[in-house]
């Protein structure tokens, strides 16, 4: 999915990362908490998920604030991720400068052999976040640009969605 944040000079960024899980509460993603996006997310939580079936000609657009996810629910995921990834997600200062790929994979390669036969722990700087939604849109490809759009929109009333047909 492509997550989209507001950028903390106020210009839109954009990025693709995983789903990772769906609640009825909203829907999660994990990431390096000193990233550029969990930053941007911590200073402004509004934020905008999109999914994109180009075989379907399909979109789901996802808006709302996300709220940082628990620490327990963050290290019972990072135990199910492959070990590489693991020690991907410890080792990297995403976001930053790296000197080169060299260093990197040096870094990978020590952590690799720091925590051989053992469990990687969850870094302290790996977090998540839930996108608690406040508007849905669903987007259907048509010819001649007469796409179906419909808008759902939180009615007052808890669990109940006021859906709107959009014109394309």
């Amino acid at each position: 999915m492509c997550l989209a944040t507001i950028g903390l000079d106020g210009s839109p960024a954009a990025r693709m990362v995983l789903l990772k899980g769906l609640q009825p509460e909203g829907l999660d993603f994990f990431t390096c908490l000193q990233s550029q996006k969990a930053n941007q997310l911590s200073a402004d939580p509004r934020a905008c998920l999109d999914f994109w079936w180009s075989p379907l000609n399909r979109q789901v657009v996802v808006s709302g604030q996300v709220e940082p996810l628990r620490r327990k629910l963050v290290e019972k995921y990072f135990e199910t991720r492959p070990r590489g990834s693991q020690i991907a997600a410890t080792i990297s200062r995403q976001s930053a400068p790296s000197p080169s790929r060299d260093d990197l994979e040096d870094r990978w390669q020590k952590m690799e052999n720091q925590f051989e036969g053992e469990q990687i722990p969850c870094p302290d700087h790996w977090g998540g976040f839930r996108l608690v939604p406040e508007r849905f849109e669903f987007w259907q490809g048509r010819e001649d640009r007469l796409h179906d759009r419909f808008e759902f929109l939180p009615t007052e009333e808890a669990g109940l969605w006021d859906i709107n047909r959009l014109d394309p």
